[in-house]
């Protein structure tokens, strides 16, 4: 059976004035039922839940009055869904963001599925949970592993209630009590990066004491548009001994810092002079003992245009019909916007040009970057003195780029003054000559 859960709001309460607080998720707890749909596919049934973090660390300025306290039940009941988890040790790094995101309208995202560790029997034991919580508009990822606590048994003598659904031991206060026994994490959801640039993508992990001699697999995976690939893979030890370290590298230019990993549980990886083809979802899998556990990372490239005008200096030709062209070259991805705008001379704000011109089909390069140019007849009400303009707008861009030339007046014109010349020196030549 698999258990999933699917957040819907959540509140903050104040434990102590020792710097810490308890953040209160409230969930709603999805179970994969026997039977199957019409299409095939199993039915599911929701029911509420609720996910209490203890022990988040506060900053200094947070006061009693701006949190609001969690009571649990009066009365421990068997059919709500309370699980509760201490998450000082191992710490979750920049938890403190859940504390704000209520004030600042942010939607925290939560799933929670039955967890089943590698390797593990069906054998009396703890039950091991698998949490992912976001914030909506922060850099803030992570997923755990819970595994249960023992429960104290009731001092009144009572039994001990079993939580309905899950079927595992409550505690005096309603709960099933959990501990965190690994997670891993991420400081960023996506990264962008120009061509033959440098980046970072960030994953990071820890976990309960354990032996130094413990192995540590990490994977690092790419998806992109219904294919994968491994891009690196690493074995090495916490100890960091020396011969224990062996990595693996499908794509050159990808590497990780060794000694981070053992010192600082960092398992970021960096990629050198990016291409379009390292563009897609890169998958960041840590595996230590009986556990495993993943973050998701999206990678962009985002290559800026070059835009350049076909004239850089139009002089008005009222005889002949006159094109510009504007060249918007090597960028990516490819969505790219061109406009014509003109401005006469006094005018504050350019004019959109009625008749936009054509657009070529998009060129492929050999790097994966696309060219686009747009030609315009020149319209007859153009004047000279007026400054024709071709904007583009891109994602790559943080604001549109312009590039104009300005109509300038025709040079007089020279036929008849050659002419004249001519006559003048023949009729020179025919007194000469006499």
């Amino acid at each position: 059976m698999t258990l999933g859960v699917i957040l819907f709001g959540y509140f903050v309460t104040f434990v102590s004035a020792e710097g810490v607080a308890d953040v209160v998720l409230s969930c709603a707890l999805l179970d994969e039922g026997g039977l199957s749909g019409m299409a095939g596919g199993a039915l599911f049934t929701r029911t509420q839940a609720t996910l209490v973090l203890r022990d988040v660390a506060v900053s200094s300025d947070q006061t009693e009055e701006t949190l609001t306290p969690f009571i649990p039940p009066s009365v421990p009941d068997p059919d709500f869904i309370l699980l509760e988890v201490k998450v000082s040790s191992p710490e979750i790094p920049n938890a403190e963001m859940l504390l704000h995101a209520d004030c600042n309208e942010q939607e925290v995202m939560c799933e929670i599925s039955r967890y089943f560790p590698r390797g593990s029997q069906e054998t009396p034991g703890p039950a091991y949970f698998m949490v992912s919580i976001s914030v909506e508009g922060e850099e803030f990822s992570t997923a755990l592993i819970l595994q249960t606590l023992p429960v104290e048994k009731n001092h009144s003598g009572g039994e001990t209630l079993i939580q309905n659904k899950l079927g595992l031991p409550l505690s005096q206060s309603g709960s099933v009590l959990t501990e965190v026994a690994f997670l891993v994490f991420s400081g960023v959801k996506s990264v962008s990066g120009p061509l033959r640039s440098d980046v970072l993508l960030n994953c990071g992990f820890r976990q309960q004491e354990m032996p130094s001699t413990q192995e540590v697999v990490i994977e690092w995976r790419r998806q992109h548009r219904g294919q994968g690939q491994k891009v690196l893979e690493m074995k090495t030890r916490l100890d960091d001994a020396e011969g224990s370290t062996l990595v693996h590298t499908e794509r050159p230019g990808s590497a990780m810092d060794v000694p981070l990993v053992a010192s600082e549980n960092n398992a970021s990886m960096s990629l050198t002079k990016l291409r379009i083809s390292d563009e897609g979802t890169y998958i960041c899998t840590v595996s230590i003992g009986l556990f495993h556990a993943q973050q998701v990372i999206q990678l962009h490239i985002t290559q800026p245009p070059h835009v350049s005008l076909s004239e850089q200096k139009l002089v008005l030709n009222t005889k002949t019909p006159q094109m510009l062209s504007c060249h918007c070259s090597k960028y990516y991805p490819l969505d790219a916007q061109m406009e014509w705008l003109s401005s006469s001379t006094g005018e504050t704000e350019p004019t959109v040009l009625p008749h936009q011109g054509s657009l070529t089909s998009h060129r492929l390069h050999g790097d994966g970057t696309y060219s686009l140019t747009s030609h315009l007849p020149l319209p007859s009400s153009i004047t000279a003195g007026t400054t024709i303009t071709c904007r583009v707008s891109h994602a790559a861009l943080s604001s549109p780029l312009s590039v104009s030339v300005l109509v300038e007046h025709p040079e007089p014109d020279s036929y008849w003054f050659f002419v004249g010349l001519l006559v003048i020196t023949v009729l020179f030549f025919y007194q000469v000559m006499r």
